[in-house]
C-alpha cells in the first residue's frame, strides 16, 4: 500500500481536475440527500418502533444509493488523481464489487419503490389486482431480501470477472505489493454485461408499468368523479403518487440510456464517453432522493425544519 502515498503517483491533468470537482460536488450532495432520508427514518423507526413498507423500501434505496456514491466517488477520485493506486493489487477489484452491489440494490429497489406505489394507490377490480393490495405489505421484505441477494450475488461475480481479467494481464512488480495490469474485456465480462443489461432492462419494465397503470387509474378516477359530481381524498394520493412515479420515469429513462451507453462505451474502450455519461450518473441518485423528500410529507416537513432550527441555534449563540 506504500505505493499510493508516492508524491510521483498523482499526475492531476486540467480536464482530471474539473472532473473530480464536478463528480465530487454530484456525489457529496447526493451522499447528503440520502444521508437525511436515512436518518429521519431511522429516528422515527427508533421512537415508532415501527416502519411502514414505504418507509422500509425508502430506508433500503437512501442506504444503497448513499454507499453506491461513496464507492463510486473513491473510484473516481483515484482514477483521477492517483491512478496508480487502483493498480494495488484488491483495490479495484473491491471497488467493482462494491459499487456493482450498491447499484444494482438501488435499480432493484428504486423498481420495487414505484410497484409498490403502483398498487397501493391504483384502483382496478381484477383479482390478481387485489390480492397483490391485500398482500403487499408482507410482500415487501421478501421482494427487499431478493433483491439484495440478487445485488450480491452480481457484486461477487463483477469482483471475481475483475479479479480473473488483472490476474491475466498482470506483471508483479514493486515487492508484491504493486499489480500494473492492462485490463482488457475478457471474453468471461460479456455474459456479465448482458445480466446486467437484463438487470436494467427489467426494472425500465417496471417503471414503465407502473406509470401506465397509475396514469390509467387516475384517468379513470378522475372520470368517474366528475361524471358522480363528487370530490375523493385519494385523488390526492393519486397525484402526489404520480409526480414522484412520472419524475421517476422520465430520469430513469435517462438513467437507463446512460447506463446502457455506459457498457457499450466501456466495451469499445470510448473513455471520453464513459466521463460524459458518468456525470449525469452521479447526479441522479440524490436528484431523484431529492424529489422522494418533496412526494414525503414527513421527510418534506422534517427537511423544511432545518433552516429555522439552524437559524435558532445561531441566535442562541
Amino acid at each position: 500500500m506504500e505505493a499510493c502515498h508516492s508524491p510521483h503517483q498523482s499526475n492531476v491533468t486540467s480536464s482530471g481536475a474539473i472532473i473530480v470537482a464536478i463528480i465530487s460536488l454530484e456525489a457529496f450532495a447526493g451522499m447528503w440527500i440520502n444521508a437525511f432520508i436515512v436518518c429521519v427514518l431511522c429516528i422515527g423507526w427508533v421512537r415508532k418502533k415501527t416502519l411502514n413498507s414505504n418507509e422500509k423500501i425508502l430506508l433500503l434505496l437512501g442506504c444503497s444509493r448513499f454507499c453506491s456514491l461513496c464507492s463510486s466517488w473513491i473510484y473516481g477520485f483515484l482514477s483521477n488523481i492517483y491512478p496508480n493506486c487502483l493498480l494495488v493489487y484488491s483495490i479495484f477489484q473491491i471497488l467493482g464489487g462494491a459499487y456493482s452491489f450498491f447499484n444494482c440494490s438501488s435499480l432493484c429497489v428504486s423498481a420495487c419503490l414505484c410497484g409498490f406505489y403502483c398498487i397501493k394507490i391504483a384502483n382496478f377490480r381484477n383479482r390478481f389486482f387485489i390480492y397483490l393490495k391485500v398482500k403487499i405489505d408482507r410482500m415487501v421484505p421478501w421482494l427487499l431480501l431478493g433483491s439484495g441477494i440478487f445485488s450480491l450475488i452480481i457484486g461477487i461475480l463483477i469482483h471475481n470477472a475483475t479479479d480473473k481479467a488483472i490476474c491475466k494481464n498482470v506483471n508483479f512488480t514493486c515487492q508484491g505489493r504493486l499489480w500494473k495490469a492492462t485490463i482488457k474485456i475478457e471474453e468471461h465480462f460479456y455474459p456479465l454485461f448482458f445480466v446486467t443489461g437484463v438487470l436494467y432492462a427489467t426494472s425500465f419494465m417496471a417503471v414503465i408499468f407502473s406509470t401506465v397503470f397509475l396514469l390509467f387509474s387516475l384517468w379513470r378516477h378522475k372520470h368517474n368523479m366528475q361524471a358522480n359530481s363528487m370530490s375523493s381524498p385519494s385523488m390526492e394520493a393519486h397525484i402526489r403518487a404520480m409526480k414522484s412515479v412520472l419524475s421517476f420515469f422520465i430520469m430513469y429513462s435517462v438513467n437507463f440510456v446512460c447506463l446502457v451507453l455506459t457498457i457499450t462505451y466501456i466495451m469499445m474502450n470510448e473513455n471520453n464517453m464513459i466521463v460524459l455519461m458518468s456525470i449525469y450518473l452521479y447526479a441522479y441518485p440524490g436528484v431523484h432522493s431529492l424529489i422522494l423528500i418533496f412526494s414525503n410529507p414527513k421527510l418534506e416537513k422534517t427537511l423544511l425544519r432545518i433552516p429555522s432550527w439552524v437559524q435558532y441555534k445561531i441566535c442562541m449563540r
